[in-house]
């Protein structure tokens, strides 16, 4: 069954708990320089006379039709059959930054205590093994949930992509 990750902007108070779930997973080296696969954002945005507080948490969307897939010369990233995720594994990876440039959402990052290109792969094997990802299991008030796309489309919230359209939306006006 293939996975989507939804966002709730309603439900999140900008705590990043889904960025250090995700760094304590990965065991990011921030003293090093690594950076963190899931990023939190936030920003005041004056809006109708007021002012209001926009929360984003993102991390790679894996895309349906993954630009990524195709950039990398060396297929080194492919679509797990099981979970939809966009995976990788980096042992032929040339460091060539081509995925990074293909992604529009920047997810792919170049690591350079190893000279190759990492990214989220949604916290595949978890997945598998039947536990929430990382971030998801860190978020203490449901803002970010991990669920079948059988189950999110009898949701219909709509909110995975709405998200992040309202949030650019917001930072326009």
């Amino acid at each position: 069954m293939k996975h989507v990750f939804v966002f709730d902007p309603d439900k999140c108070c900008a705590c990043s708990a889904c960025m250090m779930g995700c760094m304590d997973q990965n065991d990011t080296d921030l003293s090093g320089g690594g950076r963190c696969y899931r990023q939190t954002f936030d920003s005041e945005i004056e809006r109708d006379g007021g002012v209001y507080c926009a929360y984003l948490s993102a991390a790679c969307m894996h895309c349906a039709d993954a630009p990524c897939i195709d950039a990398c010369p060396v297929g080194c990233l492919s679509k797990d059959p099981e979970t939809g995720f966009t995976v990788y594994d980096n042992t032929n990876c040339i460091g060539c930054k081509s995925c990074a440039l293909a992604c529009p959402f920047g997810a792919p990052r170049y690591r350079r205590d190893g000279g190759k290109m990492v990214k989220c792969d949604g916290c595949n094997i978890r997945v598998k093994n039947g536990l929430q990802p990382a971030c998801v299991r860190a978020c203490s008030f449901g803002a970010l949930t991990c669920m079948t796309e059988e189950d999110y489309a009898a949701d219909g919230s709509g909110k995975a992509c709405s998200a992040l359209i309202d949030a650019l939306t917001l930072r326009r006006k």
